[in-house]
């Protein structure tokens, strides 16, 4: 069994994801890094070619059976979890009237029942040690609608009132969970394709870093008992709020 902490990212997408998988992986951390279709090869190369320790599984967080399962092989078979990232999209609009049953369904279990699985099943090793952390990134739809987002604000507010129901739950037991609202856009082919209107608007220094956004996670887990922070939100020095 590893001897190192296991820092799991859920979500390890080609942005935010993979940058917070290399950070934690700098900071010696063996990296599970986690997404339900797409390549993970070469965000498992990157860690080893700078040293770290890492691999990839393709799981589907919405599964029960399949966050179950992986969380008891990490536990059994790669050593203790210390942190635990949800980083699951789920970015869609629709106008209400053309949002489907099932769009909505989807979102939800993406934001909301995956990061519910997740919570519940990571928690249970780590207070049996009595420490551990688990992040969940937001956005700026888990503090307010807006037009067109209805599915994503719903699963977003749900997430995030999921992560503080648990750190009101488990902080007192030695667990830290925290909550990252992304309240601008992250520098990725993804919200290029999204909004490239907006990415024309943006000073070259106005979209998100993911490298300095997942500096922020690793801040967070490293944070001391006395003074733990529940959210922050991050945003560029452009962003209007």
């Amino acid at each position: 069994m590893s001897k190192k902490k296991v820092a799991l990212i859920i979500g390890a997408g080609d942005c935010l994801g993979s940058a917070i998988a290399r950070k934690f992986a700098q900071n010696g951390y063996h990296i599970v890094a986690t997404r339900r279709r797409g390549d993970l090869d070469n965000l498992v190369t990157e860690i080893k070619n700078a040293g770290g320790v890492g691999e990839g599984r393709h799981s589907d967080a919405r599964d029960e059976d399949e966050v179950r399962n992986l969380i008891a092989d990490i536990e059994d078979n790669i050593g203790p979890i210390g942190a635990c990232v949800f980083n699951v999209g789920g970015n869609v609009s629709f106008p209400l009237q053309e949002t489907t049953t099932r769009v909505y369904r989807k979102v939800w279990e993406m934001c909301a029942l995956a990061g519910f699985l997740m919570g519940r099943e990571v928690i249970t090793p780590m207070l049996k040690r009595g420490q551990g952390t688990i992040i969940f990134t937001g956005a700026t739809a888990s503090l307010r609608g807006a037009s067109g987002y209805s599915a994503f604000a719903g699963g977003k507010h749900a997430l995030r009132a999921l992560a503080e129901s648990m750190a009101r739950e488990f902080g007192p037991q030695g667990i830290h969970i925290a909550h990252v609202v992304v309240d601008g856009l992250i520098d990725n082919p993804n919200t290029k394709d999204l909004f490239p209107d907006l990415f024309n608007q943006k000073p070259v220094d106005g979209i998100i870093n993911p490298d300095d956004l997942a500096d922020i996670y690793w801040d967070l887990h490293k944070q001391k008992r006395t003074a733990w922070t529940f959210e922050v939100d991050a945003r560029p020095y452009s962003e209007t709020f």
